[in-house]
């Protein structure tokens, strides 16, 4: 017999080893002699009191053995002589749109402008350290894409959009800890996602796929309506029947191309704002009622998730990182753009989040309506090449204390800071366009209220937060193919079709599944 139903455990509970087995067999009236295994289907914490609680969604195997295997197969099959599809980016959209493509019997050939996992790690350096940007090889751009080097968050809210579970299995496969498949608010930390991506790629060689890294796709030809063949940087062409465009939300000369060849693109809305940085025994202390004491060994470094209509504008957090740090996200020299991520222990000193606010595309971009489709993508460029000018024209970063940002003053001073670069005082207050900055400034004082002690003098607000999702959509009509072009398929977070990981990777399979007919 399999029972499933709802368990929750206290602090002391939660840390007895036998806790879960004791108030499974309590809570069902039956010995524990009866229950021959648990199956935890989810596990979430509910710190709304100081009375902190871990709740489970568990299957209780009575009398019965608990089977231990998964449920999903992923059958992989030699494609190494399969008519071939294209895909250009290896981020989470592409790398399972390749996956899909084996699955399905045909032959993933992807084209990667950044350099593999292991490479991409001198061009970090070179950005943290030397100020100096590859603008193919950067914390965006990269086998991975954008996910690799971050928090490896896989919550999402895209639940109608294809089946979350195969990807947190899929992953699960391919490395990362099973703890995914559990866990509320997942995720597989910036020390351990490198080893999974590299296993994907593996996964695809072993079965005949193709991954070419450093070879960036310069130009597209096209005849009746169809890319025929794809032009690379050096001057190769090639042949193509299916191509699944996964280049992500910053790669910005796709955008031009597609622009200047007349291919039908939109401008879309998006967000953009600053990273804010706490102490994170701040953020523990007011999520876990324990101010000014270390929080309980059990509970991992606290998160928060914030949002407040200003004058019907929603201002939000967006990547909070617990236990994390701030990195530099430009992809080119001569722009600042600042990122979170988080280790797996997140066991770094400080917590950080974007804090964002709506752009309508539609409404509020109206001094940049000679751009066509791209005047969000203008508008985001300016405010990066502000901040670098802010910043000191380096990747240090214009920073100001939360308190003098609201206030309206120049901070004299800033607070430590996790952001390698280093941080130059700046008044953001007066530098940011104002529909971004008075929206910050009352977002902020509601968030203090919400949430006692975030408003502090001890957090530093860090400029500019603004690749959270792409600023151009590339349509798609019902068979996920651009309406103009036939056997263009526009895909994930580039194509304006996802929002992280998750999402990503779904719409990568469904790239796959309609470009594998």
């Amino acid at each position: 017999m399999v029972k499933a139903f709802q368990l929750r455990l206290n602090l002391h509970q939660e840390g007895k080893p036998d806790g879960l087995l004791n108030k499974a067999a309590y809570d069902l009236d039956i010995p524990t002699s009866k229950i021959h295994g648990i199956k935890v289907l989810r596990k979430s914490i509910d710190a709304r009191k100081k009375n902190i609680m871990f709740n489970y969604k568990v299957e209780v195997y009575i009398n019965e053995p608990m089977p231990e295997t998964s449920d999903y197969k992923f059958d992989y099959k030699d494609v190494s002589n399969a008519k071939p599809v294209h895909i250009i980016g290896f981020g989470p959209a592409g790398m399972w749109a390749a996956l899909r493509c084996i699955e399905l019997g045909f032959k993933p050939i992807v084209l990667e402008r950044g350099k593999n996992v292991r490479d991409r790690r001198r061009d970090l350096k070179a950005i943290n350290q030397d100020h100096f940007v590859n603008e193919d090889s950067n914390y965006c751009f990269g086998e991975g894409g954008a996910g690799t080097y971050s928090d490896g968050k896989l919550y999402t809210r895209s639940l109608k959009r294809g089946d979350v579970r195969r990807i947190f299995e899929s992953l699960v496969y391919h490395g990362a800890t099973d703890q995914i498949l559990i866990d509320a608010h997942p995720h597989i930390g910036t020390n351990k996602l490198p080893k999974v991506v590299q296993n994907i790629r593996e996964t695809i060689l072993e079965f005949g796929g193709k991954v070419h890294f450093e070879t960036r796709v310069t130009d597209f030809n096209i005849k009746d309506n169809k890319i025929v063949s794809i032009q690379l940087q050096n001057n190769k062409e090639l042949e193509v029947d299916k191509v699944i465009l996964a280049t992500g939300h910053s790669a910005r000369d796709i955008f031009y191309l597609l622009n200047e060849k007349n291919i039908a693109l939109k401008a879309k809305s998006f967000a953009m704002g600053v990273r804010i940085e706490h102490p994170q025994q701040i953020i523990d202390g007011i999520q876990y009622h324990c101010s000014g004491e270390p929080r309980h060994d059990l509970l991992p470094a606290a998160a928060y998730s914030l949002v407040q209509q200003v004058n019907n504008r929603g201002v939000y957090s967006f990547c909070m990182c617990p236990g994390g740090f701030i990195v530099p996200a430009a992809t080119a020299n001569g722009e600042v753009v600042v990122n979170g991520m988080s280790p797996s222990k997140r066991n770094n000193k400080f917590a950080n989040s974007g804090i964002v606010v709506e752009i309508n595309a539609k409404r509020d971009l109206y001094k940049y309506e000679k751009f066509g489709a791209l005047k969000a993508l203008e508008y985001q460029k300016n405010l990066e090449r502000l901040a670098f000018t802010a910043g000191g024209r380096t990747q240090t970063a214009p920073a100001q204390r939360l308190t003098d940002f609201v206030e309206g003053k120049l901070s004299s001073d800033l607070n430590e800071t996790s952001y390698q670069p280093g941080l130059n005082s700046s008044p953001l207050h007066s530098l940011f366009p104002k529909l971004i900055g008075n929206s910050l400034r009352k977002g902020f004082k509601a968030f203090g209220e919400k949430m006692k002690g975030f408003y502090t003098t001890e957090a530093n607000i860090i400029g500019v937060e603004s690749r959270t999702s792409s600023p151009v959509n590339i349509p798609r009509n019902e068979t996920l193919e651009h309406p103009e072009i036939s056997n263009l398929f526009p895909c994930g977070e580039g194509g304006g079709y996802a929002g992280g990981i998750v999402s990503a990777a779904m719409d990568g399979e469904r790239c796959a599944e309609a470009a594998c007919v």
